[in-house]
């Protein structure tokens, strides 16, 4: 069966974004000196923003007021996202090509729209898909399946008719176990889990350079 919809997560996936991702949220941490595990990253990407504060709070112990460390975080990363930040390789050809192909063309991210939007306006995809979504849409995090199951009933398709691309191992997972075809993505910050990410996504592209359509 031909799947109908690309579902394509944002950082690190369709833009280089995941180290201004990272340093973001690690410099909220660290001006506090709260002590955080090495896999802090991994836990936290599928999280979306308001799902990363509530980590913050409830796992690191973390006290503060909601619109101090969003203004932090905004302050931080908005410049790169708005003036700096590219795609990965290969992304703006293949996005192109799938379009003209006639798939629906979607994005999920855990990026909130103040960061995601400017950034996909200035590329010049925005307008491509029919859908962009920050996890904040949705008031849960990709580490949820039943995200996956809201997106597939606003855009009227079976689950099984989606293909989700993401560079995070816990996002394919969730994803996979919601009934979504995965597409898993190289991103340099998940390289300790490229044969994880091999054995749970149905494919899997180290870039989208030359990478062919999704049937």
């Amino acid at each position: 069966m031909e799947h109908s919809v690309y579902l394509f997560d944002f950082d690190g996936t369709l833009v280089d974004s995941m180290p201004t991702w990272a340093r973001q949220m690690t410099n909220i941490l660290d001006k506090r000196e709260v002590k955080y595990p090495d896999n802090i990253i991994e836990i936290i990407t599928p999280l979306g923003t308001m799902g990363c504060l509530e980590y913050f709070r409830n796992e690191l112990g973390m006290v503060f007021e909601d619109k101090d460390v969003l203004s932090e975080m905004m302050a931080f990363a908005l410049p790169a996202y708005r003036d700096v930040i590219p795609f990965k390789e290969g992304v703006f050809d293949y996005l192109k090509r799938m379009k003209e192909a006639g798939h629906r063309l979607c994005v999920l991210t855990a990026s909130p729209h103040i960061t995601l939007d400017p950034c996909l306006e200035r590329l010049g995809v925005f307008d491509m898909f029919e859908n962009v979504w920050s996890c904040d849409d949705f008031n849960t995090t990709k580490a949820d399946p039943e995200i996956y199951h809201m997106v597939a009933e606003k855009l009227g398709v079976e689950i099984s008719d989606i293909v989700f691309f993401d560079d995070n191992i816990n996002a394919i997972q969730t994803a996979k176990t919601a009934g979504t075809y995965t597409v898993g993505i190289f991103d340099e910050t998940g390289k300790g889990f490229i044969k994880e990410m091999k054995e749970t996504a149905d494919l899997y592209f180290e870039t989208l350079k030359n990478a062919e359509e999704v049937l």
